[in-house]
């Protein structure tokens, strides 16, 4: 069955339905309120050294039911779909307002919405032998790369997940969305010392993209990541230039800076772009996108948790500041428009505004361009364990994978370093953007806040810092 009728067809809930649970969210008063139907399948295969290790699934269903009155809100789920049950949840959702109540529309129109994530098979329809092989292989492929491998383990994660939201202003919209991540972790040994690495691919994707080049470069990344670790050394720490690596970087934007602009914590006055809408934050070549219409990229949406089409949303232009990302209620507070961003983890959880795809549009120099202009930096590929202060942007990042710069060439490998700064100023110390943008295209990329997680995605074109703190770990994440 496609996206329309589901929650219909299988467990009833009908518009007679869903109009009375919206009479009763709303029976003291409110501004708005939603229903937020879930019903998803997920697995988990984990294999060690061939073998396989874990096994397992997991169904989540059930309804979210909200009321919203200004700044207060009221919120109450359940996992049993009885018209008794769900009452009782709409019921507790209006319990924290006390006003006339408010009827809802008398009609549900349902939007237009993308097909971002478009596939021919869903991975729950797919049996685990079906699964086994690729990751054997992938597991033969890392034991074959290199003799100096002990341990692989693979785990592959699918989900197909179905949605229906059903709000008192008129809107009814169903979707369904495939997820998928395949992960791959590599212990080597040289000498005696041990090291460790990996790599991911995922997103919204179905079973046919792990083809054979796509398993081969699973294999050789995840090896090359551990052994390139035997020859690197602990750079110089101090204030230097860095040079931040097309892709995966792109996380200190979505961490460091991203957040800053989602607008609950700017109605809130958290933020430190709190008060500077149209005002510079960059220089004139830095244009900030987040963008929940990336065909399969893990955070793209073809409907936001509260109804909203998936949409392209400008934060930073030409280096000024035009925009938040909006949920329906900061929507409301600054009168504009939702952008697409009212997101959750699932029923159990309230929609705040949250990133999609968050990236850097890209400059017109190339990756050697911006090496060359630094003289004694670092090259950052990848990072990890990240540490953020979201009111004024403070951060912390392992460098897990780069390079030792000197002279504006690559000297050596590096590890056991974090980079330390501030958002806001790593944004405004930018100086050059090459032209290789790319997005990361693992499928566990999840963003935590207010205690739930969401898939994300995020990119950077090869950027250079003119000055950020590099610092040395006693241990992976920690700083000395």
């Amino acid at each position: 069955m496609g996206k329309s009728g589901y929650f219909e067809t299988e467990f009833g809930i009908h518009e007679k339905l869903c109009r009375k649970l919206l009479e009763t969210a709303l029976s003291k008063g409110g501004n708005f309120a939603d229903l937020y139907f879930e019903h998803t399948i997920s697995g988990v295969l984990v294999l060690e050294d061939g073998k396989v290790n874990q096994s397992y699934g997991n169904i989540n269903l059930g309804v979210g039911i909200r009321t919203v009155k200004d700044d207060q809100v009221g919120y109450g789920f359940t996992q049993v779909l009885t018209e008794e049950s769900m009452l009782s949840a709409a019921r507790t959702a209006a319990s924290l307002v006390n006003a006339s109540a408010v009827p809802p529309e008398d009609q549900f129109i349902t939007p237009e919405i993308g097909d971002y994530y478009p596939v021919s098979t869903y991975f729950n329809e797919f049996p685990v032998s079906s699964k086994l092989p690729i990751m054997q292989d992938i597991n033969e492929k890392c034991f074959a790369l290199s003799e100096l491998v002990r341990k692989v383990t693979v785990v592959f994660q699918d989900e197909m997940k179905r949605i229906m939201v059903v709000t008192s202003d008129g809107v009814k919209a169903e979707d369904l969305i495939p997820g998928n991540f395949c992960y791959t972790s590599v212990i080597a040994e040289k000498e005696g010392k041990m090291e460790s690495g990996g790599w991911e691919f995922g997103g919204h994707r179905d079973f046919s993209w792990y083809d054979p080049d796509l398993v081969e470069k699973l294999s050789h990344e995840s090896v090359q990541r551990t052994l390139i670790k035997f020859d690197a050394i602990q750079p110089p720490a101090g204030e230097m230039p860095v040079v931040l690596g097309s892709g995966i970087t792109g996380v200190l934007l979505h961490e460091a800076i991203g957040h800053g602009m989602e607008a609950d914590f700017n109605r809130k006055n958290i933020s430190v772009y709190s008060t500077m809408i149209g005002k510079k934050v960059a220089e004139p070549f830095v244009t900030i996108i987040d963008d929940g219409t990336i065909p399969n990229l893990s955070g793209s949406i073809n409907v936001d948790d509260e109804g909203t089409p998936g949409k392209k949303t400008i934060l930073v232009e030409d280096g000024i500041l035009t925009g938040y990302l909006h949920d329906k209620i900061s929507a409301r507070y600054y009168n504009v428009e939702p952008t697409g961003n009212g997101r959750r983890q699932s029923y159990e959880y309230m929609p705040f505004p949250r990133m999609r795809n968050t990236f850097m549009m890209p400059g017109e120099a190339t990756p050697d361009d911006v090496i060359k202009q630094v003289k004694n930096g670092i090259y950052v590929q990848d990072v990890s364990n990240g540490e953020v202060f979201i009111g004024q942007g403070d951060f912390s990042f392992y460098v897990s994978q780069g390079y030792r710069i000197e002279n504006g060439k690559f000297t050596a490998p590096i590890k056991d370093i974090n980079i330390m700064g501030n958002g806001p100023k790593m944004l405004e110390n930018i100086t050059m953007a090459a032209n290789d943008l790319s997005m990361y295209q693992g499928g566990a990329g999840f963003c935590g806040k207010e205690n739930q997680g969401v898939k994300v995605s995020f990119g950077l074109p090869t950027c250079l810092v003119k000055s950020m703190t590099v610092g040395g770990t006693g241990q992976k994440g920690g700083v000395s």
